[in-house]
């Protein structure tokens, strides 16, 4: 009876504090924050909600669905939300980033955290457009401000706000976790507002965004300039086998990827047709071009303006890279969208014509001081106790990987080696494309995306040791799964090392296991 009675009283206090926190989720529609109209504040129940950007969200707790517009200045509609758990708050935040173009807010992304007792924030940086389109940048030099920096950090300063008033106490830590452009995004965060967010999970940053979308143009030029130049995606099949014959056994072991891709020097003149052009082969224009694409772009002198792609899986550059015709590519859409609507303000703006020195030149004076983040200075962060971890794959068709490479390089020079190890570090993923994907095992925690092996959530979960206990990053596990929906089977594990180490075959073993695979210096 007594039992009864306890377990009564226990779901009845359960009942009273939903109850409560319903009803001061919809008094949060009320809370005066600066610049800020709270548009929406209302509990979520059922488990599912459904949202325009990302379809219906299931297996949801109970929480409080908070949905605002942020105007800093009279050009600024940045909507946001912050979704906070009802039940068993972890006492964190978890910021979401952005990719492209931004102009959606990660709502599945914001759910998967949710469900791991995070209060949980993100917005559309500024603007409601798909990733691809920059046009809402056309005239509105706010907006691109919005973008490039201030919509993240006015979030994380609203979350923070909304989080003191809904539970009676501030967060005990912030988390943040985006790729590609939402790498750019993290970084950012480092650099300019260190105090926003404790740990950082930051992947295939695109933080040399001046220097990336001019190299776009000196790839849509390589490809279709000469119309002879072009590749087909049906090419691509040939020219990875070649570079896989070059390079993949350079690491003891026959697998279909590029341990270190600094060890391959596949040249691909070998693929030059010797009698009639088939898929098989390359005419010597294209030949060119691919050792261009590789090459990355360079001036008028030959220094490199930005690095090129990795070799390995070429396979993938179908989509970003070559795209279904000439000029359809995804790289040289961005390069159209961000010098006609950002750069130039010339709607009329051709890559073919675009001299690229000049292009480089002036995408650097326009867009640096609100897009890039590259600064190597994070002294503020650390002193903070602020960590972060930045990882990204070898096999990026979008942004190159060595850029990657190069700023945390720059970071090690400007603070020394020591001192940057004691918060950042920097894993490169062998056979992983851009955030996810690849033929190589691309979980590892970014995103919420579990591994099979090891702590669930292996780079993350390394963020939270590090920021809450101290203790450095251990070995990460990397998965690779059958597909990619949820419950798929593991079908190959691997090391995630820090760089500069990289996962080498013991010699027996089961090669698909990372078990048999040691994090060695190269």
């Amino acid at each position: 009876m007594l039992r009864t009675l306890a377990i009564l009283a226990t779901a009845l206090t359960a009942q009273s504090f939903v109850q409560l926190h319903a009803a001061d989720c919809a008094a949060l529609k009320q809370l005066p924050l600066p610049d800020t109209t709270i548009t929406l504040a209302e509990p979520v129940t059922s488990g599912t909600l459904t949202v325009p950007d990302a379809g219906a969200l299931k297996g949801l707790p109970a929480f409080c669905r908070v949905a605002g517009v942020l105007r800093p200045t009279s050009d600024s509609v940045i909507h946001f939300e912050v979704w906070l758990p009802n039940q068993d708050w972890n006492g964190r935040l978890l910021g979401t980033g952005n990719g492209g173009f931004a102009g959606s807010i990660y709502s599945r992304q914001m759910g998967g955290y949710l469900m791991r007792g995070f209060a949980v924030a993100g917005s559309d940086a500024g603007h409601h457009a798909e990733a691809g389109d920059a046009s809402w940048a056309f005239g509105h030099p706010e907006k691109v401000k919005d973008f490039g920096w201030r919509a993240v950090h006015l979030t994380a300063e609203i979350a923070k706000r909304i989080i003191q008033t809904y539970y009676g106490k501030p967060q005990s830590k912030a988390y943040f976790d985006a790729c590609s452009d939402g790498g750019r995004e993290a970084l950012m965060e480092a650099q300019r507002f260190p105090e926003d967010y404790d740990g950082i999970l930051a992947g295939a940053p695109a933080n040399n965004w001046s220097h990336l979308l001019g190299a776009a143009v000196a790839a849509t030029q390589s490809l279709t300039a000469d119309p002879r130049s072009y590749i087909s995606d049906l090419k691509l099949p040939a020219i990875q086998k070649a570079s896989l014959a070059a390079c993949d056994a350079l690491d003891g072991l026959k697998d279909g990827i590029i341990t270190d891709p600094s060890q391959c020097h596949f040249d691909p003149s070998v693929l030059l047709c010797r009698g009639e052009e088939s898929s098989e082969c390359l005419t010597q224009p294209q030949v060119d071009a691919l050792k261009s694409l590789y090459a990355g772009a360079k001036d008028r002198n030959g220094a490199t303006l930005f690095p090129g792609l990795t070799m390995g899986d070429e396979s993938g550059w179908g989509i970003w890279v070559v795209g279904e015709g000439p000029g359809a590519s995804a790289a040289a859409q961005y390069a159209l969208n961000d010098f006609r609507y950002i750069v130039t303000g010339d709607p009329k703006w051709n890559a073919l014509t675009a001299d690229l020195d000049a292009s480089v030149e002036q995408s650097t004076q326009k867009t640096a001081a609100d897009l890039d983040s590259t600064d190597p200075d994070l002294t503020r962060f650390a002193a903070r106790g602020g960590k972060l971890i930045v990882y990204h794959g070898w096999n990026d068709p979008a942004i190159s990987p060595w850029n990657t490479v190069a700023w945390f390089n720059s970071v090690q020079q400007k603070m020394g080696a020591e001192k940057a190890d004691s918060f950042t570090r920097l894993y490169m993923a062998p056979g992983v494309e851009h955030c996810v994907g690849g033929p190589g095992p691309s979980a590892f925690g970014q995103l919420g995306i579990p591994t099979s092996k090891g702590s669930k959530f292996g780079l993350f979960d390394a963020l939270e040791n590090w920021v809450e206990k101290d203790s450095p990053p251990p070995d990460i596990v990397a998965t690779k799964y059958s597909s990619p929906e949820p419950g798929s089977k593991p079908v190959m594990t691997r090391p995630l090392c820090p760089w500069p180490k990289v996962a080498k075959y013991n010699g027996s073993g089961d090669p698909n296991d990372a078990a048999s695979f040691a994090c060695v210096q190269p």
